[in-house]
């Protein structure tokens, strides 16, 4: 079966209202995002403490319509509904794709170190002596073939290494493949935290996989642990509101590794993090940096 994707652009005012409007003319589903993601204009709206709310000044909207449904009806309808101009739209043709299909084939075992392996839980360990993280993403981000994610687990495995019975705390877990690395790295218990519920359960699904009793909550769960090692593999905007709560969740004299941030960034993350922390550039890799160091006090 094929598919019609409809997109367009709307100031924050109305997004949300024609977003719930488009689905009661017909709509499959509707993306919202920032019409600025990739700019200096990008905004952090991220659900957590210390955040903005709401939804962007400029939003992107993407809307799926079955391929024979009237896509002007439905635009007319919603706009009448909120009361604005139908927005102009371009509209794509997409085939039916086996997504889960297509998302294994391109997801095959990754060497993270010499004794390392992210292993998807359709494929046989390469190597059975390894550590295998064993993993099915899911709908979370983190499989090991982002930079980023790689550079963790090497900050991880090289830090666990003179700290084995660390505790833990991954935030931002995503797939949980820090958290469940962290345990059979050696650490005493790891907890990961996540804004998105639908990550949270994947995360506890590949804790299973792994045997391993890593702990996995939602962000808007009462959360006040103190760990002595503190890993967050985000983005800069969200990190950068996020300094003074991974602060207060890291032991003074406690390790914090940071993530998703672009090489022209770090200069800047590192002076948020200071009155807090000792960071430098730990290690990059195609143009992403992970930022690590000790909490002060």
């Amino acid at each position: 079966m094929n598919w019609r994707s409809v997109s367009f652009a709307l100031p924050q005012a109305s997004a949300d209202a024609f977003s719930d409007a488009l689905l009661e003319a017909g709509a499959i589903s509707v993306n919202v995002e920032d019409a600025d993601e990739g700019t200096a204009a990008e905004q952090p709206i991220f659900g957590e403490p210390g955040a903005a709310a709401g939804l962007w000044q400029q939003c992107s909207l993407n809307a799926l319509f079955a391929v024979d449904a009237d896509v002007d009806a439905a635009m007319t309808a919603a706009a009448a509904n909120v009361a604005i101009a139908p927005p102009p739209y371009q509209s794509t043709l997409l085939a039916d794709v086996d997504w889960v299909a297509q998302n294994r084939e391109q997801f095959q075992p990754i060497s993270i170190s010499p004794r390392v392996w992210i292993v998807p839980t359709w494929h046989t360990a390469p190597d059975a002596g390894a550590v295998n993280i064993v993993l099915d993403p899911g709908a979370a981000f983190g499989t090991g073939s982002h930079p980023t994610t790689r550079l963790c687990l090497q900050w991880l495995e090289q830090t666990l290494a003179t700290e084995p019975a660390a505790t833990v705390i991954d935030y931002g877990c995503g797939s949980g493949i820090l958290a469940i690395a962290a345990m059979k790295f050696g650490a005493r218990a790891a907890i990961g935290v996540d804004i998105d519920p639908a990550a949270v359960e994947t995360a506890r699904f590949n804790a299973e996989q792994n045997a391993v009793a890593a702990d996995f909550r939602d962000s808007q769960s009462a959360f006040d642990e103190v760990a002595d090692v503190v890993i967050a593999n985000i983005l800069a905007n969200p990190l950068r509101v996020l300094a003074p709560l991974l602060a207060a969740h890291t032991r003074g004299g406690g390790r914090l590794a940071l993530a998703g941030i672009l090489d022209d960034q770090a200069a800047e993350i590192i002076a948020i993090y200071r009155p807090w922390f000792d960071l430098a550039v730990w290690r990059s890799e195609e143009g992403w940096s992970c930022l690590a160091g000790v909490r002060k006090g």
